[in-house]
């Protein structure tokens, strides 16, 4: 799977997300950024980003996501 792919396929289920994706082709690491975060645990931001790929894992297309869900707030603390 290419990156811009898997970037796709979670921007498609978190519109408005900013949505960044690096790999290799079989591990990929996602930086996600949504107002959607707000309020929820990271286990549930995850949840959230897996289950907009849940059909690529399934199938072995999508081997190993790294996430890192953010809302905007936090975002901008990273700088």
């Amino acid at each position: 799977m290419e990156t811009e792919a898997v970037a796709q396929r979670i921007r498609a289920g978190l519109p408005g997300a900013e949505v960044q994706v690096t790999g290799d082709g079989e591990h990929f690491e996602a930086v996600v950024v949504s107002d959607a975060f707000e309020g929820l645990s990271l286990i549930k931001r995850e949840r959230l980003v897996m289950e907009t790929v849940r059909e690529q894992v399934a199938s072995g297309e999508l081997h190993a996501l790294s996430i890192k869900a953010r809302t905007p707030a936090q975002q901008a603390a990273q700088g």
